[in-house]
């Protein structure tokens, strides 16, 4: 694809908190321990991953994703891609445009042709970002500002590159702590006006920044091992969560919200959870 499609009746995302309609997601049949990034479980992963179990949990996750109204789509899971279970990383909806990255892990190379393929046979337009490393899970949208983290996996250049092509969008780019993989580690947007956000991992003039746009909810040090910020809005004030992050559960509760808790340790164990496993495509 060379342009942006003008308009696209498939797809359409203005922020991480409207009901979600349509979503991507792919089976753990081959994951394993991501070789680097965010290991929120380290005193488990050296057990590795009981696949069984983890593909049990995500079906449990598609099926409250079910439950609550919204369509799933399955891509196909292939050996040679052990995190395709992933898919926020291989692209992101911004507006009326989906947008397929190009995956900095060597390893990870190949997913986006799948992904691709998906697209095309469901003719749905995209925009393929070819020279520019970036990935999903950097990528926070809330209506007109896109927040974007400057990691290991997404680079400055691929931030200005998107600003050129979204000159309706103020972007803004997010430095976090190098140890943490994507920002949706330690930051999302859950609603107009709230944040959850691991503060360590941030500079304090970010913080700041944010705290003029939204209520923060804080996440430990150990909520953030197990992903306390990486939980998955779905609209009408239910977020799907791990039953594990019991403080941040609390806290959500008394924000208004209707927490959906869903085990999902194993998927966990390579360092996402369920942002991480959810590409949305319409919302």
């Amino acid at each position: 694809m060379t342009a942006i499609p003008e308009s696209n009746h498939h797809a359409h995302c203005a922020n991480e908190y409207d009901p979600l309609k349509r979503v991507i997601l792919c089976q753990p049949n081959y994951m394993s321990i991501r070789e680097m990034g965010n290991k929120p479980v380290s005193k488990t992963t050296k057990k590795g991953i009981d696949l069984e179990k983890a593909i049990q949990q995500h079906e449990q996750f598609v099926k409250t994703l079910k439950d609550n109204g919204v369509e799933v789509n399955l891509l196909p899971h292939h050996k040679k891609y052990p995190e395709q279970v992933y898919t926020r990383d291989i692209g992101f909806t911004l507006g009326q445009t989906i947008f397929v990255a190009k995956i900095a892990s060597p390893k990870r190379r190949g997913e986006e042709n799948i992904l691709k393929q998906w697209l095309d046979d469901e003719e749905i337009s995209y925009y393929v970002l070819a020279k520019d490393h970036i990935e999903g899970g950097d990528v926070l949208i809330d209506r007109e500002n896109i927040f974007v983290g400057l990691s290991g996996r997404t680079h400055q250049q691929a931030i200005n590159h998107l600003q050129s092509l979204l000159t309706q969008y103020k972007i803004k780019s997010i430095p976090f702590h190098e140890r943490f993989l994507h920002l949706d580690c330690v930051l999302n947007i859950i609603a107009r006006d709230v944040a959850i956000l691991y503060p360590p991992a941030l500079t304090k003039e970010d913080i700041t920044f944010l705290s003029t746009m939204y209520r923060l909810i804080e996440v430990t040090d150990e909520e953030q091992r197990m992903l306390g910020t990486n939980v998955l809005n779905i609209g009408n004030n239910k977020i799907i969560s791990l039953p594990e992050n019991e403080n941040v559960n609390n806290l959500l509760q008394r924000f208004g919200y209707q927490v959906i808790e869903v085990e999902f340790s194993e998927i966990v164990k390579a360092g996402g959870s369920f942002r991480c496993c959810t590409l949305p495509i319409l919302r």
